[in-house]
């Protein structure tokens, strides 16, 4: 049964079936290092194995962060060329649909276009959607925190969700990784889930379950975030890591910005909710 499919008639259920699928290979991660954010994008990924991309006929979001009116070289948002790398993937491994969208901070348009990532997305053949209010419907997400809330119904109606954040600094969280990139996937008041941002972000990657995390820190934003602008709080990583894990991925992206474990809050959480493992050397990478 596909998962849209499920989705469609169990709407009042608080989570999604998990999609049974067998690495192509042993690696449970791929980390990789290059000049090129394309390049190592696509050899990470067939590394990786293209049948944990998608799988024939599937309807696949790709979900980057777009969340401000920033150029590629401040590291606000995910590169457009590692969407662009996903987004062919995601077809070459068979997927019938690729969506691109978020529910950027700033102004959709703006955001979008500046970024480059509607443009690199459009050229890879995604369809790329601007949310809008009347797409939200209220789901169940029965979290520690999170009991219900308004979410996009697009990111319901797909198979695989891939999430591909950027690694940055954020001003209460200590950092915006894989789990809260996922608060782009919701309306409603966002600003209430910082009473208990941890907890929230944890309740959403139980929901939503992403299928795989691609975390873009070919550039990287040390701090003033999420929104930066100064080049000077950016500093060129040239990595990629590619996992099934969302607490390892959280755990590898926060190490780079030099968080200390204890101060990974949501990373602990995630890992006592059994969403991954945090300490990203126990991996098979």
């Amino acid at each position: 049964m596909k998962r849209r499919d499920f989705i469609k008639g169990l709407l009042a259920l608080a989570s999604f079936p998990i999609i049974a699928q067998s690495n192509a290979n042993s690696y449970e991660a791929v980390e990789i290092f290059g000049d090129d954010p394309y390049k190592i994008t696509w050899k990470g990924l067939r590394a990786f194995g293209l049948k944990n991309v998608a799988s024939r006929g599937d309807i696949v979001l790709v979900k980057p962060n777009i969340g401000w009116d920033r150029k590629p070289e401040q590291a606000a948002d995910t590169n457009p060329l590692v969407v662009k790398a996903v987004v062919e993937a995601a077809y070459e491994a068979g997927a019938k649909k690729v969506f691109v969208f978020d529910n950027p901070c700033n102004a959709a348009k703006r955001t979008y276009y500046r970024s480059g990532i509607a443009k690199a997305a459009k050229e890879a053949g995604a369809e790329v959607i601007f949310l809008r209010d009347s797409h939200l419907v209220k789901q169940k997400i029965q979290g520690e925190f999170l009991k219900e809330w308004e979410v996009y119904r697009q990111a319901l109606e797909v198979d695989r969700i891939i999430n591909v954040p950027i690694v940055k600094h954020h001003s209460l969280a200590k950092a915006t990784i894989g789990m809260k990139n996922l608060m782009g996937l919701i309306g409603g008041k966002r600003g209430y889930l910082h009473r208990q941002i941890n907890t929230a972000i944890v309740d959403l990657s139980q929901f939503f379950k992403p299928f795989l995390v691609i975390v873009d820190a070919y550039r990287i934003l040390k701090a003033h975030g999420p929104q930066g602008g100064n080049l000077k709080d950016v500093e060129l990583k040239k990595k990629l890591f590619i996992t099934k894990d969302i607490v390892a991925a959280d755990y590898w992206g926060a190490k780079l910005l030099g968080l200390r474990e204890e101060e990974m809050k949501w990373v602990i959480e995630g890992k006592i909710r059994g969403l991954g493992k945090k300490q990203v050397k126990t991996l098979r990478i």
